[in-house]
């Protein structure tokens, strides 16, 4: 099955929208960690972190429910 996922961070007046494929999580935890040490970018390392534990916490429900 192709599952498109979404995290979303709205800072400010920026808003950070990454889709991304189910099983590709690697790929968008090293885009968070490119943006971050970006210094042209508002986004930093907090803002990746906290994407990560969404993410995190979203795999987390999904493993939950699946084992019921």
């Amino acid at each position: 099955m192709n599952v498109i996922r979404q995290l979303s961070l709205v800072k400010g007046q920026d808003r950070y929208v990454f889709r991304y494929q189910a099983g590709h999580e690697a790929d968008i935890i090293a885009a968070f960690a490119s943006m971050a040490s970006d210094p042209d970018t508002q986004f930093d390392w907090f803002d990746a972190a906290v994407l990560s534990y969404q993410m995190g916490r979203r795999l987390e429900m999904e493993l939950e429910t699946s084992s019921t």
